[in-house]
């Protein structure tokens, strides 16, 4: 199991508040990355197309997605580890100057962490 110490949930909340007005760019491009590398065939997968605009908003809204995911939709958990790694290479190209190594580790955390609150409802 993945534990963040204090150090590790500052660096990613620092990072979180510099970020978060870009929450529905950061959204689109990693569902767009996503979704290119295989994750969903039924959309429209080009990057500024209505269905990955509002699924990427959708999904950094992370309310509720746990139950949704797990009994509704049934995703594999799998991919929840692969959004993750999505995430972060987005981030690492929007935030280069930001997204340095201690941030990435931080991160990093904090997505394994976060992949595994969402999976536990499949067990």
């Amino acid at each position: 199991m993945t534990t963040l110490s204090q150090k590790d949930k500052n660096t990613v909340r620092d990072f979180w508040t510099k970020i978060q007005g870009q929450t529905d760019i950061i959204g689109r491009d990693t569902y767009f990355a996503y979704w290119s590398s295989g994750g969903a065939r039924h959309f429209d997968v080009r990057p500024n197309s209505p269905s990955v605009v509002k699924h990427g908003i959708t999904i950094l809204d992370f309310f509720s997605l746990s139950e949704l995911h797990a009994f509704t939709l049934c995703v594999d958990p799998a991919n929840l580890k692969l959004l993750a790694h999505c995430m972060m290479v987005v981030l690492a190209s929007l935030f280069p100057d930001d997204f340095i190594p201690e941030v990435h580790m931080a991160v990093d955390k904090f997505m394994a962490a976060l992949s595994l609150a969402l999976s536990e409802k499949y067990r």
